[in-house]
């Protein structure tokens, strides 16, 4: 008894539960609370990463046909010359690409069924030939470049040295070869009734603002070479 009295006689504190204000807790509280928006967030982030990274061949495409027709010259767009392993001859002194070949024959098969009969006047043209054929003739005719460009493509930007372009006469009208005027013959009417359906174009008409109307002129576009070739003739701008 004597035990107890003393130790009672003594003034032992009672414990007391403290709450510390710990940095740690305070931060993981306010994460578990945002949690949710930062996820909302990095999704929405997420899915226009992806949407620009579809979109990017499409603005590269883009891209590429707007500087290529920043870089014509005298009008025409710029065109690489095909490798000689891609040509076949279909006529005396007359190539063109193997892809449009059977077309092409076929094309003036049907014409002959029908009585017309089409002749072909130039196909794959070589860059140096063009080169000679466009700066000798501005000189013997006594043009500025400008004006022989309206007519003829500055080498390296002519359609014939991609082996997809033909020069198309009416066979019995020997005297509008390269004129405006086979635009009255039956080969032409035919070929504006019937060409698209071997995939060929007529590349420069009336509508062009940069190169002068070619009746005579026709391009193939019946493959994915092809397609590729002329994807920024085929664009408006």
């Amino acid at each position: 008894m004597e035990l107890n009295k003393d130790i009672n006689q003594f003034d032992i504190p009672h414990a007391k539960r403290t709450y510390l204000n710990n940095p740690n807790s305070i931060l993981l509280k306010k994460l578990l609370i945002f949690s949710p928006f930062l996820i909302l967030i990095f999704s929405i982030s997420a899915l226009r990463l992806i949407r620009n990274l579809e979109l990017r061949p499409l603005n590269d495409s883009k891209f590429q046909v707007e500087r290529s027709h920043q870089h014509r010259i005298l009008g025409h767009l710029p065109y690489n010359e095909i490798s000689k392993e891609k040509l076949v001859l279909i006529e005396p002194n007359i190539e063109v690409h193997y892809d449009m070949r059977d077309y092409l024959l076929k094309m003036r098969e049907e014409a002959r069924k029908d009585g017309i009969y089409l002749v072909f006047l130039s196909g794959y043209r070589s860059i140096n030939l063009q080169k000679d054929i466009f700066f000798s003739l501005k000189s013997i005719r006594n043009q500025e470049a400008a004006e022989r460009a309206r007519v003829s493509a500055p080498p390296g930007y002519s359609e014939h040295s991609t082996g997809f372009a033909i020069d198309i006469g009416d066979a019995t009208q020997r005297e509008t070869d390269f004129e405006k005027e086979f635009e009255n013959t039956q080969a032409f009417r035919w070929l504006i009734k019937n060409a698209a359906k071997f995939h060929f174009k007529l590349s420069f008409d009336k509508d062009n603002k940069y190169i002068d109307y070619e009746p005579w002129h026709w391009r193939f576009e019946g493959s994915i070479e092809a397609l590729k070739v002329f994807e920024s003739s085929n664009r408006k701008f």
